[in-house]
């Protein structure tokens, strides 16, 4: 049976049969939202989108540190240069 855990993700079993975690790599939905200066519901959007990678810790969803800070939002509207005909 394939896995249900979306590539993107990561669960904590995933890491504890391989790698040890880096406390300072996640952080909390809200320290992104502070990191970014966007609100914590925005951060669950792109969570939810699979935009950032995340970390299930007791019930608790952390995002990767890096990909928010490296994250790019896609430009608003439709691509220039599209013709309709």
């Amino acid at each position: 049976m394939p896995s249900m855990i979306p590539t993107n993700q990561l669960s904590m079993a995933t890491y504890l049969s391989s790698t040890a975690i880096d406390p300072d790599e996640w952080i909390t939905q809200a320290e992104a939202a502070r990191l970014r200066n966007v609100t914590r519901q925005a951060i669950a959007k792109l969570v939810n989108g699979g935009r950032l990678r995340t970390l299930m810790v007791g019930g608790r969803t952390f995002v990767n540190r890096a990909d928010v800070v490296a994250f790019e939002p896609n430009p608003a509207g439709r691509p220039k240069g599209v013709s309709h005909e």
